[in-house]
């Protein structure tokens, strides 16, 4: 599975951009629909202030977090 990472780069941090894989700075709005059609198992959508951001889904791991430190 690909991991997606958050660029923390809109205002306070929030990820208006991700890397997934070989891809770089995908918007958030592509990415969001990306998951929503099932091609990210690994991850869901939340949605915060009317906004909506991919999250991964929840197990032990930081690791593997879109919001990981690099």
């Amino acid at each position: 599975m690909t991991k997606i990472i958050g660029k923390n780069d809109g205002p306070n941090g929030r990820n208006e951009h991700y890397d997934i894989g070989g891809r770089k700075n995908i918007p958030r709005r592509n990415v969001v629909a990306e998951v929503k059609r099932g091609e990210h198992p690994g991850a869901h959508v939340v949605k915060i202030n009317d906004r909506e951001y991919v999250r991964d889904n929840p197990d032990s791991s930081k690791a593997d977090n879109v919001n990981r430190n690099k």
